[in-house]
């Protein structure tokens, strides 16, 4: 029995590079020749960098008869004959150490502690690679689902990943053995062991599938200027082209929306708006309350705010179902957006909400201000059987809110 024997396993299938296993290995032996020896100053561990192979040895100088003062680095002369016949005084003696010289112990808890070594830098490869891939997409097999998170198999890896229900899209169904895409989001070490955590939810996501779906992307000629999104629900992306010959918005969407349905499937069913990126931010604004048509738009840079006025039917499409179209061209935009009713005689007039403070409860306008609305025109662009959807507000309350806010304007 021998070295190469006994440890041939920790010599293959291990995703290790073979200077760092070299590295360990000698320092496994070195420990062993310590605890034996008390000191490893006199010994050789040579491992082939090729082959894998080790050998230890033991270094001694040739002494004659009696005169051993250091039993660790001298050896007399009978004794280095009967290790090989061909040794004389004066020269080094090297002898061949095998498992058999260190007992069936100690052999045990070197095999161990090279075990526990092996599998502590696997964790360290494992932690670093997928570190270096935070961003990216993978595509595994969902092999376990648990209440809080489901464990997915790295298609490309084997390694298991985490899904956590927190980073599902609402509408996410999966069971054992389907497959699943998601984008690395953050890998983090716990007790030890490297977590790789994965989400669908976050804006990468969607970042990366574009890139997928659209060359130009991926080949810079198209930018992703920003991305917001309530997943499942609505999404708006700002995209850019620096060659003018290029439509950004037309080669996201793709001819008759081929690009773009394959993103808005596997975010089971979550409307993409795709606008033009620009510096004119009054422009932006209006592209980013797509579908709805502006009529026209003031902006205060300085407190970061523009008011739209839009036509009656106009209204609702601005600030979308539960107010997710105005809420993302607020994040898209960075400006706090008012909508305002443009009526067919050109009336921009408008109340604030808090100014009815005096009649309307307070905890009334804050519902009707957590579905988009939050002046009095706003509120009665909307249909009577909407808001009470929306808002949850009893019908009789919703009667008298729009009793109290049409007589502001009856003059």
């Amino acid at each position: 029995m021998n070295l190469v024997e006994s440890f041939s396993e920790f010599k293959a299938g291990k995703n290790i590079d073979r200077p760092t296993m070299v590295r360990v290995l000698e320092d496994v032996f070195r420990t062993l020749i310590r605890k034996k020896y008390g000191s490893d100053e006199n010994f050789d561990v040579i491992v082939n960098t090729q082959s894998g192979d080790l050998e230890m040895w033991r270094v001694r100088q040739i002494v004659p008869d009696g005169e051993v003062t250091d039993e660790l680095s001298q050896i007399s002369y009978t004794e280095a004959k009967s290790i090989d016949e061909a040794y004389e005084i004066g020269e080094e003696c090297y002898q061949q150490l095998t498992l058999d010289d260190f007992g069936r112990r100690s052999i045990m808890a070197a095999r161990q502690t090279l075990m526990s070594r092996i599998m502590d830098l696997e964790k360290d490869d494992v932690y670093k690679r997928y570190m270096d891939r935070v961003g990216e997409i993978v595509v595994g097999e969902v092999s376990q689902i648990l209440k809080k998170e489901i464990l997915v198999i790295d298609d490309a890896t084997q390694n298991e990943l985490v899904l956590p229900r927190l980073e599902m899209i609402k509408g996410d169904f999966f069971r054992k053995g389907d497959m699943v895409r998601g984008v690395i989001k953050r890998v983090e070490m716990r007790n030890g062991s490297p977590m790789v955590m994965l989400s669908r939810t976050d804006n990468k996501f969607l970042e990366k599938l574009l890139e997928q779906e659209v060359p130009e992307i991926e080949d810079g000629l198209i930018t992703i200027k920003k991305i917001v999104r309530m997943p499942g629900e609505r999404a708006k992306v700002a995209v850019e082209s620096y060659d003018d010959r290029i439509d950004p918005v037309g080669a996201c969407v793709g001819m008759k929306g081929s690009r773009i349905h394959g993103i808005v499937r596997e975010l089971r069913n979550e409307n993409i708006d795709i606008v033009n990126y620009t510096n004119n931010i009054a422009l932006f604004i209006q592209r980013a309350l797509t579908p709805a048509k502006v009529s026209s738009i003031t902006v205060d840079d300085r407190q970061m705010k523009a008011s739209v006025y839009l036509k009656p039917d106009q209204v609702s499409l601005a600030i979308g179902k539960n107010g997710s179209n105005i809420k993302l061209a607020s994040k898209l935009t960075g400006y706090e957006i008012d909508v305002f009713r443009d009526s067919d005689e050109g009336e921009m007039d408008d109340v604030d909400l808090d100014e009815f403070a005096d009649e309307i409860e307070d905890w009334v306008i804050d519902a009707l201000k957590a579905i988009g609305c939050d002046t009095a025109r706003s509120v009665l662009a909307l249909d009577r059987e909407e808001i009470i959807r929306r808002s949850d507000l009893e019908e009789e309350t919703v009667d008298e809110v729009l009793r109290i806010l049409a007589a502001e304007f009856e003059d």
